[in-house]
């Protein structure tokens, strides 16, 4: 059933009609919202505007900050007895996010995800456990309701207590998680504390990840400690939750399914569209949501689109790894630096762990970088080889970076750990 391969396998030039005929669909409901009515009248934007895809240039572009100045229903284009649920952000600095959905909103989300976890190989007969927060945060909820109408038996465990998640795991015989990556790692290590060996003591074989950027290699050893495929998947509370786009089981880049959503990728500083195949931040467009659709939303997240096709058939584009978020790069002496460029050099010494900590803070007239790494807790603690290994990491960085930060060895178990996305930078420095 959800091997929807008329949708999935349709040839480009259908697609594109298609997404054509769905954004001029779009403009014509979203100016009923107060925001988008404003913001077309103000652009003389009219369902008349869109003759084909790239017309979506003709607009304005969308951003977090637009959603909490019109906090919490100025962007909503029915009004709020249609809608059954809103989802939104801890809102930690000023007003929250607000996202609401519809019944048919939900229906279509629920779609999307068992049409994500259908592609990795999920079936009716998989026994799937959910470790993300439901609530507010939408990757609880979101794969449940995909998962269940997938018709799988689901586990709503929900975060933490690493304890009984891995108790579940083995007394219900789990097969499939929903997992974030640094937590992967984490759940692992504790089994193995346990004396418990996943690829022999439980009926793990698929996990889906994502919620935070991970490398290559991070994704590898996820694999390697529990003897799973792990699957990277993409979503925001703002396109719906997860199910935006996910890896087929060819494991070369994430699906995007065209279908719900127009994708753009800008240059953040010129705004202009770049090269496919080149990096930039994703902009995304909800081609069919009911409640509260979204116009050239810009995610601030880096990617880029994968030229070629993917031997699965899916002709819908694939994103590349995300690279982080355009409003996460760390700028150090005049060099743009992202995490993730750290962690996949960190990732290649087999003597260190999994969790890393980096620094940035003002030292005199200085701003330096300090890099944490736990080592693996198998590993020697002779000084002479820590030296050694240290030196040979910040060669290493230094030829990513084209800067030397520090870097200190720690013993396993010393930095913090979170059961949440992990807490990668500390960002000390005061700006005058």
């Amino acid at each position: 059933m959800y091997w929807q391969k008329d949708l999935e396998t349709m040839d480009r030039k259908s697609l594109e009609t298609l997404q054509t005929q769905r954004l001029t669909e779009l403009i014509a409901h979203a100016q009923q919202s107060a925001f988008y009515g404003k913001v077309f009248t103000e652009h003389n934007i009219t369902p008349e505007s869109i003759q084909s895809t790239e017309d979506i240039r003709k607009l304005p572009f969308t951003t977090k900050e637009h959603l909490r100045a019109n906090y919490p229903f100025g962007l909503a284009s029915v009004s709020l007895d249609k809608c059954v649920r809103l989802h939104s952000s801890s809102g930690t600095t000023g007003n929250p996010t607000v996202i609401l959905h519809s019944q048919k909103d939900l229906d279509q989300w629920a779609n999307q995800v068992a049409r994500c976890m259908y592609m990795v190989g999920i079936r009716d007969t998989d026994i799937f456990q959910n470790t993300s927060g439901y609530g507010m945060f939408t990757g609880g909820l979101g794969f449940q309701y995909g998962a269940e109408m997938l018709g799988t038996l689901t586990v709503p465990a929900a975060a933490g207590n690493t304890k009984r998640q891995i108790k579940f795991i083995q007394d219900f015989g789990t097969t499939c998680l929903h997992i974030i990556p640094s937590y992967a790692t984490r759940l692992a290590e504790v089994m193995y504390s346990m004396g418990i060996d996943p690829k022999k003591d439980t009926k793990l074989k698929t996990i889906c990840i994502g919620a935070e950027p991970h490398s290559e290699a991070q994704r590898k050893r996820i694999e390697s400690l529990l003897g799973v495929k792990a699957y990277n998947c993409f979503g925001m509370s703002e396109m719906n939750g997860p199910g935006v786009a996910f890896e087929c089981t060819e494991q070369n880049g994430l699906h995007i399914w065209e279908d719900y959503y127009l994708v753009e990728i800008i240059n953040p500083i010129t705004l202009e569209p770049v090269p496919v195949g080149e990096i930039g931040e994703l902009v995304l467009t909800t081609l069919n949501r009911e409640a509260m659709p979204l116009v050239r939303y810009r995610t601030r997240d880096l990617t880029r689109i994968l030229p070629g096709e993917c031997p699965c058939g899916r002709t819908h584009i694939r994103l590349d790894r995300f690279q982080g978020r355009s409003d996460d790069m760390i700028i150090l002496k005049g060099v743009n630096i992202f995490p993730i460029q750290i962690e996949t050099v960190l990732m290649g010494f087999k003597e260190l762990g999994s969790n890393y900590l980096i620094t940035v803070e003002t030292v005199g007239n200085n701003d330096e970088m300090l890099v944490e790494v736990e080592l693996d807790e198998l590993y020697t603690d002779d000084y002479a080889v820590l030296q050694r290994l240290t030196k040979d990491i910040g060669r290493q960085l230094k030829d990513e970076l084209l800067l030397t930060p520090k870097i200190k060895l720690v013993a396993k178990g010393s930095l913090p750990v979170t059961e949440g996305k992990a807490v990668r930078v500390k960002d000390l420095r005061t700006f005058a």
